[in-house]
């Protein structure tokens, strides 16, 4: 937003950058699991807590929970649902974020516990970005949004929450989504519970194949 300034009495606009800070989300950037009891194992849904081991990587624990899990007997699509894990792919997965942003929000993760896009593989690293195209193309479609957030953070100081284990974040914008209850009262609102978001992106997944995603309108490409 820019305000007026008055000079020699006239009001100009000056282009200059106003700030909105955004306090609430402090404890992910410092602690990527805030809830998690000191010395449990982060990334572990009660679920799938029958997993004996810790990797000490959220991401880590996360997949490899699930996988015992379904080594050992659980139906797949029940296990990825405990870890709200919306797809799994060769080299990468796609979960929800546990601390979203907006309704919709998901990390496409490679299973390699890599710190760097350098240091990954050149598959993992080029599924990635296929899977980011579906994500774009499923986020499109299932929440209809205004705009669409797509990154990664790498390392602490560039706002890494888990700096140790790469990963995209992908979420749904909407114009005014940063209002009132965000900006003052510290609180995100948000109008579905993970277990609801999980049930969609996964049928939109289904539904959303790489070779199926329509090409880019004439002029974009």
């Amino acid at each position: 937003m820019h305000r007026p300034k008055w000079v020699t009495g006239h009001s100009v606009y000056l282009n200059r950058m106003d700030y909105l800070w955004t306090p609430w989300r402090y404890a992910y950037l410092v602690d990527a699991d805030p809830s998690s009891p000191k010395g449990g194992r982060k990334g572990v849904p009660p679920a799938l807590a029958a997993w004996p081991g810790d990797c000490d990587c959220v991401f880590c624990n996360l997949i490899a929970a699930t996988r015992f899990a379904i080594e050992h007997g659980m139906p797949a699509k029940e296990a990825e649902r405990a870890g709200h894990i919306v797809l799994r792919a060769e080299h990468c997965f796609i979960c929800l974020n546990a601390f979203p942003y907006t309704s919709g929000h998901v990390m496409i993760v490679p299973y390699a516990h890599q710190e760097t896009l350098a240091s990954l593989d050149h598959a993992a690293a080029l599924e990635m970005m296929v899977l980011a195209q579906r994500t774009d193309a499923v986020l499109r479609q299932v929440y209809s949004p205004h705009g669409i957030n797509m990154g990664l953070n790498l390392g602490q100081a560039a706002g890494a929450g888990i700096a140790a284990h790469l990963h995209m974040h992908a979420l749904p914008r909407w114009l005014g989504d940063s209002n009132f209850m965000t900006v003052i009262g510290e609180t995100r609102v948000l109008p579905e519970t993970l277990d609801d978001t999980w049930e969609r992106l996964r049928a939109g997944f289904e539904g959303v194949e790489t070779e199926k995603l329509s090409p880019a309108p004439p002029g974009t490409a």
